[in-house]
C-alpha cells in the first residue's frame, strides 16, 4: 500500500490458517525484484524488554545508505521515519504506524529516510531486513525529541540509549 512518501510502502502479508497454526511469508526475492523493492543482505533482530525503549532515528549516509524492511513478531512498536532526502516532496515531514507483533503488516523504508522505533509493550521484538552492511563511519541520527519536528510518540519513551539521546540538533 502506498503513503504520501515516495516509495515508503505498507506491505500486507498474505496469511495461512489451517488447525496447525498459521503461515506468512515475509520475504520473497522475485515478489521485491517485480516490485523493484531492494535486495536485502543484512536481517537484524531487536529484543526489547520494557515498554517504552526508543531505538533511533538512525541512518546510513553515501555509498552505504539502505532500505529497511521491518515487521514486529513479538509485542508493539510505533514505528516512525523522517524523510530527509532534499529533492522530495515529503522532505523532513514525519511518518508513523503501528507495528504488531504477529499482524500481517511490515514497513518498507527506502533510502534517505531516518528510522526508528517505540515499543508500546514489554517484550517486544522486531526483526529488519537491510539492503546494505553496516558501516559505523557512515551512520547518522536525528535525536527523537528534536523541536524541528514536534513527533507526538504515542507514550514517552523512557529507555534510550546516550547516543540517541545526545545527537545534535538537525540541520538541513
Amino acid at each position: 500500500m502506498k503513503t504520501k512518501f515516495k516509495d515508503l510502502t505498507i506491505i500486507e502479508l498474505n496469511e495461512f490458517k489451517d488447525n496447525r497454526g498459521k503461515f506468512k511469508r515475509i520475504f520473497c526475492s522475485s515478489l521485491f525484484k517485480k516490485n523493484r523493492l531492494n535486495n536485502f543482505v543484512q536481517v537484524n533482530h531487536s529484543v526489547n524488554k520494557s515498554k517504552g525503549t526508543l531505538r533511533g532515528f538512525h541512518y546510513q549516509k553515501g555509498k552505504f545508505a539502505e532500505d529497511k524492511l521491518v515487521y514486529c513478531i513479538k509485542g508493539s512498536i510505533w514505528d516512525c521515519v523522517i524523510d530527509l532526502r532534499k529533492k522530495s516532496k515529503t522532505y523532513l515531514k514525519v511518518f508513523g504506524i503501528k507495528l504488531d507483533g504477529g499482524s500481517n503488516t511490515m514497513l518498507y523504508v527506502p533510502k534517505g529516510f531516518a528510522h526508528s522505533f517505540l515499543t508500546l509493550k514489554d517484550n517486544s521484538e522486531v526483526i529488519y531486513f537491510s539492503s546494505n552492511f553496516y558501516d559505523p563511519a557512515s551512520e547518522g541520527g536525528v535525536r527523537y525529541n528534536d523541536s524541528k519536528f514536534k513527533i507526538k510518540w504515542p507514550i514517552k519513551p523512557k529507555l534510550i540509549s546516550d547516543k540517541d539521546k545526545t545527537f545534535p540538533d538537525f540541520k538541513s
